[in-house]
This record gives C-alpha cells, structure tokens and sequence, in this order.
C-alpha cells in the first residue's frame, strides 16, 4: 500500500474500506488495519506524512503542520548560514517561517496547479486605452442644409476620443488564475527534439529543456527573497544568491525526502 492508496479512504464512497475488494482477495486490509496503518504512518513520518495530505488538499491543518515541522528542522540548521546566524531572535523565526511556506508551496506545485495571473493581478480584467470615433454637427438646422443643396455631413465634425475602459484578461480570459504547466511541453514534461527527429525520421520526445522535465514551471526563489525582505532587510540579493538560496533549495529538497520515507514506512507497516 503506497501513500496514493490513502486519498480514497479520505473521501469514501461507500461504508466497506479495503485496500482490495474481498471478494477477490482474502488478504485485504480491513477498515481498522488501515487506520491503523495511517496512524502509525503519521506517528513515524509525522513531517512526510502531513506534507503528502497537505499537497493533496485533504486538510489544511496537515498544510500548516508540515510547515511548522519544517521551521523547527531549519531552525536547528540555519546557524550554518552566516546570513541566517546574524538576523535578531525575534526575526529569524519569521524568515524561516517564510522560506518554510515558500518551500512548502514550491514542492506541492505540479502541472495541474494554478497560479494568480500575473496580467490581471487576479482581477480577471485590465485596463486598456480604446479609440473610439465621435461626432457633432456645427448648426441645428437641417432645412436649412436643405435649401442650400448641403448634406448634413457637411456640418458633421468628427474627433477621435482616447478612453481608459476596462477590458477581459487575454492571458487568463477573465478566470483570474492561470496554469503552472509549461508552456513548451505543456505539463507532459517531454517535448519533441527537432534535432534527433530529423535525424531518425521518427518523433523522439526528450526531457523538456525549459522545465528539465518536470512539466511545471517552479516558484521563483526571488519572489522567495522579495517575501523575506517585506521582515527584514539584512538579507541582499547577492547574499541570497551565494548563501540562503542553496538553504532554502535543500528546504524543498526535505519535503520529498521525508514524503519518500513516509511512502517507506507505509508500505513496511501493511506488507
């Protein structure tokens, strides 16, 4: 039983839980041994565990407990940084707290999911110049006009009027959020190399060079270090790049690990 297994039992669709239907395996799981198997999950892989659920959705409470297991990792390993050593007490738990949440997000991201538009803000719409043709006519006297063998467009005056309206987001068509798939492999993470496919007369799909194959594009570590600055201002761009960029890159790393160690353990407790 791998960790993907537990999401249907988080949203059961009929009273029997099992791991197999019973009547084609005499071995399945009952409702209490898998219970029992997620507590003990819980209990041995608590960070791995929480990350994996809040990833998923199923609570927000896991979400936030999977980053205050992060912040109480990195605030046992950021002495390291010189960076990090220096901040006062009272603000160096915010920052972890914030390269935590950051971490957090980077590593629950995928090609399914959405972000605000950056176009709009999330608004849904924009604000955009348009040009529009108006006129008048210099006398009120159509009979007038008449008499004189004139056409009423020879008192007609016409001006172009510049105006600010509001208009659809073309890159999110009003929906606010766009997706976090890339744009070249769209979210398959292979994309066809041009190269080798003239070469063989074959397509040969390659890891997408933009996003190195994952299929999404990753959280920019310098929205990471603009969140930072918003606490404190000790923490340059440059010192970001040499020193706690690499930090907050092993952070992320941790949610994966500790997500592989909680898969261990499930499937040692049910095999």
């Amino acid at each position: 039983m791998n960790l993907e297994n537990t999401l249907k039992y988080h949203f059961a669709k009929s009273t029997m839980i099992s791991d197999s239907p019973r009547a084609t395996a005499s071995d399945s799981l009952s409702g209490t041994d898998i219970m029992a198997a997620m507590g003990m999950t819980q209990e041995r892989a608590a960070m791995g565990y929480s990350a994996f659920l809040g990833k998923m959705g199923i609570s927000s409470n896991d979400r936030e407990r999977a980053i205050e297991l992060l912040v109480e990792y990195a605030l046992t390993k950021c002495d390291k940084i010189a960076a990090l050593r220096k901040l006062d007490a009272e603000i160096k738990p915010l920052v972890i707290h914030q390269l935590a949440t950051f971490a957090f997000e980077d590593y629950s991201r995928s090609a399914a999911s959405v972000k605000q538009c950056d176009c709009c803000s999330g608004k849904g719409f924009i604000e955009a110049d348009v040009f529009t043709m108006k006129s008048h006519y210099t006398m009120k006297l159509p009979q007038f006009a008449k008499d004189l063998k004139q056409s009423p467009s020879d008192f007609e005056v016409k001006r172009q009027i510049r105006e600010t309206v509001k208009v659809l987001c073309t890159s999110c068509k009003g929906k606010r959020v766009v997706s976090c798939a890339c744009n070249d492999c769209l979210g398959r993470g292979k994309a066809v190399n041009k190269k080798l496919t003239e070469q063989q007369g074959l397509p040969v799909l390659t890891d997408c060079k933009r996003c190195s194959g994952r299929g999404y594009e990753r959280i920019p570590s310098t929205e990471a270090h603009a969140a930072v600055c918003q606490i404190t201002d000790a923490i340059t761009l440059d010192t970001w790049k040499k020193s706690v960029k690499p930090f907050y890159d092993q952070l992320i790393t941790k949610f994966d690990i500790e997500e592989a160690w909680a898969e261990a353990q499930l499937k040692q407790i049910t095999k």
